[in-house]
């Protein structure tokens, strides 16, 4: 009896400490700006609203920019702040490519119902591309997957032993424990765990991927995406922006950056 209520107490125990793992770690990472910052319409873009509900029964919200005749689509998974209506302008630019484009919002972001964790936000990629494959009818090997910052960490789980056109990552991360070292301190490490592995879980990646980073980046550090570009399988490529931080990515990289991505698009999904 003695050693049952023992392993009672310790199960307590541990399970109080992860919870409060998972708090500070979402207290730190997740950002979320509720409801439409700015619509469509203000913007001058045809975008229409997509809802799903994911495997675990959460309602979340995207927009869907159509391209007309295009036999490809982006899933587009952004970064930890704000929603997905500040991405609407660079979503046109991609549009303006030759693909469809669905840009999601993780749960607790937009108008997605819940609260944000790791496990959540990789249901909701999931179900974002469930709705290309299976109510937009595209094929999942005419999909590129683009994450950029924490959505790097997202696309790069939803990657794993998929058949995906390609993977476009930009300014994002080896692991939270690694980008947990430089704002913090390594001794932290222990407390991120292997949340956001994204560098043992790229070795599983079949699709070809396209890195971008900034060589200023101060909140995720140019070495973290160089580290984890090392540990993907080939076909890879690896963009050094000159000069741009991370939130200017766009700004600093210009027109020759749009062309890269365009170039890469018709690499992995012909028009």
């Amino acid at each position: 009896m003695g050693r049952a209520v023992a392993l009672t107490a310790a199960l307590v125990i541990l399970g109080s400490v992860i919870g409060l793992r998972d708090r500070m770690i979402g207290s730190m990472l997740y950002f979320p700006e509720p409801g439409v910052a700015v619509t469509p319409e203000r913007l001058g873009l045809q975008a229409d609203d997509v809802f799903v509900d994911t495997e675990d029964g959460v309602r979340i919200h995207g927009f869907w920019l159509e391209s007309p005749g295009a036999g490809r689509a982006i899933l587009f998974l952004h970064g930890n702040a704000g929603n997905a209506s500040h991405r609407l302008p660079n979503a046109e630019r991609l549009r303006r490519m030759g693909a469809h484009v669905l840009v999601l919002d993780y749960r607790g972001y937009g108008r997605s119902e819940g609260t944000p964790t790791e496990a959540g936000l990789y249901a909701d990629a999931r179900a974002g591309l469930a709705v290309l494959t299976g109510e937009r009818g595209i094929p999942e090997e005419r999909v590129v997957v683009f994450g950029r910052s924490l959505g790097g960490a997202v696309a790069v789980d939803l990657a794993q032993d998929r058949d995906l056109a390609g993977v476009i990552l930009e300014s994002t991360f080896s692991s939270l424990a690694d980008a947990g070292a430089h704002h913090f301190s390594r001794a932290l490490a222990p407390i991120a765990g292997s949340a956001y592995d994204s560098a043992e879980k790229i070795r599983r990646a079949r699709a070809p991927i396209l890195f971008f980073h900034g060589d200023r980046d101060t909140i995720v550090p140019y070495p973290l995406g160089r580290a984890l570009f090392e540990a993907a399988p080939a076909p890879k490529h690896f963009e050094t922006l000159a000069g741009a931080g991370h939130n200017d990515t766009l700004e600093v990289g210009g027109p020759p950056y749009f062309a890269r991505i365009a170039r890469f698009l018709d690499e992995v999904a012909p028009r």
